[in-house]
């Protein structure tokens, strides 16, 4: 399109955040490949803008998608790429990558740097002010940030490590998403049955299940429907109980 000097960043900035917002809807449809074009097209728009906040947040979902297509070396990449002039990004923004280094490093066994992730990323929260934030990154409160971290310490947990932590913080992320908040309650409810159900007692893990399932059922996402994939997977280990 065509458009006065004046209005270049704007518009770039505006058709990059749409561009990435439908990206995500075809990740979440299963749709991998349609979702990696989009997020490119959205990544070009955010730098012909200069826009540092929607570069990150673009590069953020970026990695998340390589993350859960089984590539977390390269989803780990894209946040730290996504950091660089860190000094430009908000609080939230900071956060949310910190929160995807996380996530990336779980998956790769490498404890202690996911730890240290996770740290970073709680420190950047701590000076979250939601009016600071660029619009698209509205929906991050403590619900996300409790989310996008219990994520990589359930890894950990699932790994052998105390599940204590992670189950606090899905716990808190499950309290904060209203019904309103469909596919993230579901998200949330499928990780921490998963991770009660490996770590904890079997038949509190059927419960959590039981609501994942009745959230679930109102949805068509493959994100949603893989969660539920492992939860079964899981549960596999106690199909002796007739609730499992």
């Amino acid at each position: 399109a065509i458009c006065p000097d004046k209005l270049h960043d704007e518009l770039h900035s505006a058709v990059g955040d749409l561009a990435d917002v439908a990206g995500f809807t075809a990740m979440d449809a299963g749709a991998q490949e349609e979702g990696r074009w989009m997020y490119s097209f959205a990544l070009g728009c955010a730098e012909k803008a200069k826009d540092w906040s929607l570069r990150a947040d673009v590069l953020s979902t970026m990695a998340k998608q390589a993350i859960s297509t089984g590539q977390p070396d390269e989803g780990l990449t894209l946040a730290e790429l996504a950091l660089v002039r860190s000094d430009r990004l908000t609080a939230a923004v900071r956060a949310q990558l910190d929160t995807d280094r996380g996530r990336a490093l779980a998956k790769m066994r490498r404890v202690q740097e996911t730890l240290t992730a996770i740290g970073t990323a709680d420190e950047h929260f701590t000076h979250f002010i939601p009016g600071n934030e660029p619009p698209f990154m509205a929906n991050y409160d403590d619900a996300k940030h409790a989310l996008l971290t219990g994520q990589p310490l359930a890894e950990l947990a699932i790994l052998g490590r105390d599940p204590g932590e992670a189950a606090d913080r899905l716990t808190a992320a499950v309290a904060g998403y209203t019904e309103e908040k469909t596919r993230s309650r579901a998200v949330c409810l499928t990780k921490l049955a998963s991770l009660t159900m490996v770590t904890g007692d079997p038949l509190q893990a059927v419960a959590i299940g039981h609501e994942a399932l009745k959230v679930a059922g109102t949805l068509r996402s493959r994100r949603v429907a893989h969660g539920l994939r492992k939860l079964s997977s899981h549960a596999t280990a106690h199909q002796q109980l007739d609730d499992v």
